[in-house]
């Protein structure tokens, strides 16, 4: 059976290599199950399993670049699993944000006046707003560990969505923006054929739903990275003692 140091072994050259926590855990849980593996079948020392074990993984931490979600390099392992959830995250938010683009445009048909629909306008967009006050004021005593700075042994991120959720802070800032505005062209150009502002029409149908998808993209995030924390809870309590 793997001793308590050994173990440590393993945690401190995953660390080496720069693994957001939540995917440290469960690259370790491989590992030590390898590592595990190699010494029954081939009879080795921990030792001289585990650098087999390395050589195994060694292409995995090779650093490359995501560029999209990451300034710097990154393991080859974080980008693959990263890009994949990534991806699944940002289909949903695009989905979710184009029910909203539609519910955008039924309000348009259903507001008697411009006035009705500038004030429906704000409403539907501002919901966006208390939602994301409200999940944060509810989810107060974990905010530490959404800070951008604040980081495993000073040096991992929690969860490879913890640096993510600062795109609630510049999303929330734009909407403010999109809130104070009017809104209206949209509800001009198609109830009253008012053609002469096309590009205020497009860009008032346009920059509320991607700031939405932006919102919707750092509350899924968020809330993913809460899950990691919570199944991360057993590792940090004895990572702590």
């Amino acid at each position: 059976m793997m001793t308590k140091e050994q173990e440590k072994e393993i945690t401190d050259y995953l660390i080496f290599h720069r693994l957001p926590l939540d995917i440290l855990v469960e690259v370790k849980d491989h590992m030590i199950s390898q590592v595990t593996d190699i010494q029954i079948e081939e009879n080795l020392n921990f030792q001289e399993a585990f650098h087999k074990t390395q050589k195994l993984w060694e292409s995995e931490f090779k650093m490359t670049k995501y560029s999209v979600f990451y300034s710097e390099e990154i393991p080859v392992i974080v980008k693959k699993i990263a890009k994949a959830r990534y991806n699944n995250i940002l289909k949903r938010s695009l989905l979710l944000g184009l029910i909203s683009f539609a519910v955008n445009i039924l309000l348009i048909f259903l507001a008697n006046n411009e006035e009705v629909y500038s004030s429906l306008f704000k409403i539907q967009n501002g919901l966006f707003v208390l939602f994301t006050f409200g999940v944060w004021f509810f989810n107060r005593k974990i905010w530490k560990y959404v800070k951008q700075d604040f980081k495993y042994r000073g040096r991992l991120f929690y969860s490879m969505y913890q640096q993510n959720t600062g795109l609630l802070v510049v999303s929330m800032t734009s909407m403010a923006q999109i809130i104070s505005k009017k809104g209206i062209y949209p509800y001009l150009f198609f109830r009253t054929n008012d053609h002469s502002e096309i590009i205020f029409v497009l860009a008032t149908l346009v920059l509320p739903y991607c700031i939405q998808v932006m919102i919707i993209f750092g509350l899924m995030n968020f809330f993913e990275h809460k899950k990691s924390l919570e199944k991360m809870k057993n590792f940090l309590n004895l990572s702590s003692e």
